[in-house]
């Protein structure tokens, strides 16, 4: 009955919307085998997706710690693909997270410029080749974040790599609103969004602690993503991300998959949540490298309200529709007159 219920309220908004008697509305929709309902116009889409959370190191000169968090990474890779996920996603640090004390010119107890000369740089690059190479053996999309090296005196970027099921890089996210420290001592912001899509279904990338930035959110629904993709090495005041990564994927109608450290993984919101602003998947509550695997489904009950109804009305609403329902009328602006 719910879902009959939700097919008529879909089709009665459209006719009250197009002017449709409801009959010719009906022509637009059609039911899906789960029961929920999706125009016709636009063909369901689904992907299966792996989250995971690692274990995050700090020191880019420890060449056995850089190569033991590759390691670490391609044994989830595996996990994600033995539980028959196309794409995974891994948290910022995942093969490192250089430490602004470890890095800097005035350290170990002073923060200032970092020297990228510490960076163990041929070995890094090794790791990341390895996990590209398995990412096409798996037939598995990897979205790894990693330091973008740069030329000289530039600092790098921060960056998330988009590796396709072919192991190949398909494009890079820099992150652009970056901490103060970040952008004072250690990295170049970047300038722009980046979307890719996997079977149909549009991904998004944000890093650090844009998590902060409701507008990097709603940039992403203006450029019609289905899930956004945060990478995080974790973020000031667990409980406050939690909610704010839920009132994103509310308020923009899409998922968003948040990936963060395996030693916060107590605390931190390490998982997805679906369109209506619930949490579908967690990595377990222990502190351990893992993966948790959930299906993006667009012909979801959640997607699907969002999709005809939430996104649609929010975009119509701030296009100017309110403008021709304004009354010109001066008695209207007067705020003085009482009841």
């Amino acid at each position: 009955m719910t879902a009959r219920r939700n097919f008529k309220r879909q089709v009665r908004a459209r006719a009250a919307r197009t002017g449709e008697s409801y009959t010719a509305a009906l022509r637009h929709f059609r039911p899906t085998p789960s029961g929920d309902i999706v125009s016709e116009s636009r063909t369901p889409r689904s992907v299966r997706l792996a989250v995971a959370q690692t274990v995050v190191r700090e020191d880019p000169r420890d060449v056995e710690a850089l190569r033991e968090s590759g390691r670490a990474v391609r044994a989830l890779m595996r996990e994600a693909g033995a539980r028959g996920a196309r794409i995974v996603h891994f948290p910022e640090g995942a093969l490192c997270f250089p430490g602004k004390l470890v890095m800097s010119v005035d350290g170990p107890h002073a923060v200032g410029p970092a020297d990228w000369s510490r960076c163990q740089w041929p070995v890094l690059r090794a790791e990341l080749a390895a996990i590209a190479e398995l990412a096409g053996a798996l037939r598995l999309w990897t979205v790894i974040p990693s330091v973008h090296r740069l030329t000289e005196p530039h600092r790098p970027h921060n960056s998330l790599y988009v590796v396709s099921d072919r192991g190949e890089v398909v494009t890079r996210y820099d992150e652009r609103l970056l901490s103060r420290t970040k952008v004072s001592y250690l990295y170049s912001p970047g300038v722009s969004p980046v979307t890719f899509e996997v079977d149909g279904v549009r991904f998004g990338c944000l890093l650090g602690m844009e998590i902060h930035y409701p507008e990097l959110f709603t940039e992403y629904e203006r450029l019609d993503v289905d899930c956004v993709l945060l990478s995080t090495s974790g973020t000031p005041g667990n409980i406050t991300a939690e909610a704010q990564v839920q009132g994103h994927a509310a308020f923009n109608g899409y998922w968003v998959s948040i990936s963060g450290p395996a030693q916060d993984g107590v605390t931190a919101p390490t998982g997805v949540v679906a369109p209506d602003g619930d949490w579908i998947a967690r990595c377990p509550a222990d502190g351990s490298p893992s993966v948790a695997v959930v299906n993006l489904d667009d012909s979801s009950e959640s997607a699907a309200s969002a999709r005809t109804h939430a996104r649609p009305w929010r975009r119509e609403s701030r296009s100017g529709l309110y403008a021709e329902h304004q009354v010109n009328d001066p008695r209207s602006e007067d705020r003085t007159t009482g009841f």
